[in-house]
């Protein structure tokens, strides 16, 4: 029994093994290289074949894919058969073809193509009018050398006459101007005064005339007097 059981012991060794399939091959260089590397070591140096990336190896991208993505790509990708992956990972034309099958990118190549015709026909627009733009431009730079220079040379002639009216009109030009016509009286007075001395004028004409400049001169006065003291008060 014994002799038996060893031989069974060397018949089951003696049996090849099947052939392990190297799922290297399944990916591309970039996903190999990743996951070799992130595959733990055994003591002898080799590596496991049948070790499984962690999560956080994963692309970061696939975190920007919504679930129901997902599962259109995984009930897409489930029905082919192992051939047919071998080549998506293998040919360049057949990943890039099923890449551009997918619904998410057939979306975004869509607004992508919208928008680049909404922009091509912008421009086209915005060509088609620079001829009316070029003949605004000139027509406003006609106005701002002719009718909008006649406006401003007008206004500056209105801003002066503001500036003079409101000097002319200010308390102490007033004031200016009442001193000037009381001493101007005044002097009248005296000249009148003078002639009647000269026996220039009779009397009841100076009296007439001497009494309204004097009626004047002190009206006058003593408006200046009451602005005066409202002015410093």
């Amino acid at each position: 029994m014994k002799r038996m059981a060893s031989r069974g012991s060397q018949e089951q060794q003696a049996q090849p093994r099947p052939q392990e399939i190297s799922t290297d091959s399944w990916y591309p260089p970039s996903v190999n290289s990743s996951a070799s590397s992130s595959r733990p070591t055994t003591p002898g140096g080799t590596s496991s074949s049948f070790s499984m990336s962690r999560p956080n190896d994963r692309p970061s991208s696939l975190s920007n894919v919504s679930p129901a993505e997902a599962a259109g790509i995984i009930a897409m990708l489930k029905d082919k058969s192992v051939d047919e992956l071998r080549k998506l990972l293998s040919d360049k034309d057949a990943y890039h073809n099923l890449l551009l099958s997918l619904e998410p990118v057939r979306t975004q190549n869509r607004v992508r193509d919208e928008l680049k015709n909404e922009t091509l026909q912008l421009a086209r627009e915005n060509l088609e009018k620079e001829p009316q733009i070029m003949e605004l431009r000139n027509q406003c730079r006609i106005i701002r050398t002719t009718e909008l220079a006649t406006a401003q040379e007008k206004l500056h002639e209105l801003d002066r006459k503001k500036e003079e009216t409101l000097k002319y009109y200010s308390p102490s030009s007033l004031l200016h101007r009442l001193q000037d016509a009381m001493n101007k009286t005044d002097e009248e007075s005296e000249a009148l005064h003078r002639q009647l001395l000269d026996r220039e004028i009779d009397l009841a004409s100076f009296v007439q005339k001497y009494k309204k400049m004097r009626y004047a001169y002190h009206k006058r006065a003593l408006t200046h007097l009451a602005a005066k003291t409202s002015a410093t008060s």
